[in-house]
């Protein structure tokens, strides 16, 4: 071994009773048999040392008493140096040298280092009585090494803390090569770092983190619906929506077809508003020449009376008052006339005889005072026997129509308008409809259509529109016999006495000149079958005065048939 090197691992001998020097340095030189402090490679004390055990290359402090097994002392923390560097003063130390925890150790002297010596903690005064233990004493008679000490490494965001590597040594000694603890003291303390992070394992750095993170996620959210957003109303700004559609075409249509029908037909059509003392209505008529002259129903001016007011709209929404010429209860028609109108647009007439069932017609009028309303469908029946009216109770006031019927919509105000075929040509005159509650007269069944309309045949209502125009009177074709009304059998009895005390059977009527007697039951009329005397009526008055009619009759059990020809009675 060189003797000429430090003997850091001999034991230290006792204490220097004098203490550090006061020169205000705290340096002065070891003499022989010195303290921890000697460390200078000319320090030869008269006592050789023989080492107990090799060299501790990772430098661990011989803690405790002598022995492997001594138990380490309490950890003791010198004064703390404040952020500012201005010492603060720790625990003293006893004068003996016994650590303030009661561990034993030798009292080494204290210097101050020089000024501005690397080898200080960051202020020009070294801690006062702070203990050290880098001049431990090894234990006598063992090899074995001492207990290792806490190699932990300081906290992550801690500076590491300063290091006495100066020429004084650890001890202020002045020794050439640094201490056994120049390279690392536990007790020395860097001034407080204010960095803003918490300490090591309080948790409020991954507190910020989280907090962090969640703004950033919901920024990140919020951007994407923004963005999104942006972006839709950005495209419906930029894109135009514009949907296909048909180019404009020619206004004409087919003349047979439900749109040139109504074209043709509803300049020719008006619309009636009727007042007359507390009465009021509302139906539909057309033109029949251009005198001004307007068929209607009989219902809808009857409100009017003698006195009332009629004013008619036609449908390009010109208005003119008007006035009856005449009307007739028994067939349900009235003849009403305008003056003073030009360019009037007469409805042409068809034949009634020639429709069939199933032909496709086109009902013109103001349901509900809807002017210029059009609704189509078929023929869906001929001559079915209708009677409406008998609000008098003497009969005078019933109407008896072989109607056609229909199942195009018919409703209240559509009464007195026209019934097209498919060439535009008037076949009928619209007139009643059926309710889902009943039976009814014209315009009964308020409910409105449910496919169930009727109207008169053209063919009647021209004739009796040429008598109303020419006499302001209507002729009925009759039998000459009074009906028993009450008979409940099937066809139409004879009654067995006329009306104020008159024989049932006309005297010269034609009834009797074709040999028909009280209590006979006419079943046919003309080879098709009646039930009652309604539809003994309405077959009749389907017919002109002066027709000739063949009769089936049932008399006493025996069936006979009879001819005769139709005579004329005037409406009252």
């Amino acid at each position: 071994m060189d003797e000429g090197k430090p003997k850091w691992w001999s034991r230290p001998g006792p204490a220097d009773p004098a203490g550090p020097s006061g020169d205000g340095h705290g340096g002065g030189a070891a003499g022989p048999g010195s303290g921890p402090g000697a460390g200078h490679a000319t320090d030869r004390g008269p006592e050789r040392r023989i080492p107990l055990h090799d060299p501790d290359r990772y430098s661990t402090p011989p803690y405790g008493e002598p022995g492997p097994w001594a138990p380490a002392p309490p950890v003791q923390h010198p004064g703390t140096t404040p952020a500012h560097g201005v010492p603060l003063q720790g625990p003293a130390t006893p004068a003996d040298g016994t650590p303030a925890h009661g561990v034993p150790g030798p009292a080494a002297p204290v210097t101050a280092p020089p000024q501005d010596s690397p080898g200080t903690l960051g202020h020009a005064t070294p801690l006062a009585g702070a203990p050290r233990y880098d001049r431990a004493p090894a234990p006598a008679g063992y090899d074995a090494a001492p207990p290792p000490y806490d190699t932990s490494p300081p906290p992550y965001d801690s500076a590491p803390p300063p290091h006495d590597m100066g020429p004084a040594g650890p001890a202020g000694g002045g020794g050439a090569e640094p201490g056994p603890w120049g390279r690392y003291d536990p007790w020395a303390q860097a001034p407080l770092q204010q960095t803003g992070a918490g300490p090591h394992g309080t948790g409020k750095p991954r507190a910020r983190r989280g907090a962090l993170v969640g703004v950033l996620v919901l920024g990140v959210v919020a951007g994407m619906i923004g963005g999104v957003v942006g972006a839709n109303l950005e495209a419906r700004r930029a894109v135009q929506v514009e949907l296909p559609q048909a180019g404009t075409e020619a206004e004409g249509r087919a003349p047979d077809s439900v749109a040139g029908i109504a074209a043709r037909s509803l300049p020719g059509v008006v619309t009636l508003h009727v007042r007359g003392g507390s009465d009021q209505g509302t139906g539909t008529g057309f033109v029949l020449d251009g005198r001004g002259h307007i068929l209607t129903n009989n219902h809808v001016v009857e409100p009017a009376g003698s006195g009332g007011e009629i004013s008619v709209t036609f449908s390009g929404g010109e208005v003119a008052a008007a006035e009856v010429v005449g009307r007739d209860a028994g067939y349900d028609l009235a003849v009403v006339k305008v003056s003073g109108v030009s360019g009037l647009k007469p409805l042409p007439l068809g034949n009634s005889d020639n429709v069939q069932v199933g032909d496709p017609v086109v009902a013109i009028g103001a349901p509900f005072d809807l002017a210029n309303t059009v609704t189509s469908g078929i023929i869906s029946a001929k001559e079915r026997p209708i009677t409406a009216g008998g609000e008098k109770g003497d009969g005078s006031d019933i109407s008896y129509v072989d109607a056609l019927q229909t199942d195009a919509p018919i409703n209240p105000g559509n009464s007195g308008g026209p019934l097209m075929d498919s060439r535009a040509r008037v076949i009928g005159i619209n007139s009643a409809i059926r309710s889902a509650e009943g039976a009814g007269g014209p315009e009964s069944g308020q409910s409105g259509s449910i496919g169930l309309g009727f109207a008169i045949p053209v063919n009647q209502g021209k004739r009796v529109a040429e008598e109303l125009i020419n006499t302001g009177k209507a002729t009925h074709p009759i039998i000459g016999v009074t009906l028993d009304m009450d008979f409940t059998g099937d066809g139409a009895r004879v009654g067995t006495e006329g009306n104020d005390g008159a024989p049932p059977v006309t005297v010269g009527g034609p009834g009797q000149k074709a040999g028909i007697r009280s209590g006979d039951v006419i079943t046919e009329v003309d080879g098709q079958r009646v039930h009652s005397g309604e539809e003994l009526i309405v077959k009749i008055r389907a017919h002109r005065p002066g027709d000739r009619l063949q009769l089936t009759l049932e008399r006493g059990g025996q069936e006979k048939k009879v001819t005769l020809v139709l005579g004329s009675a005037r409406s009252g």
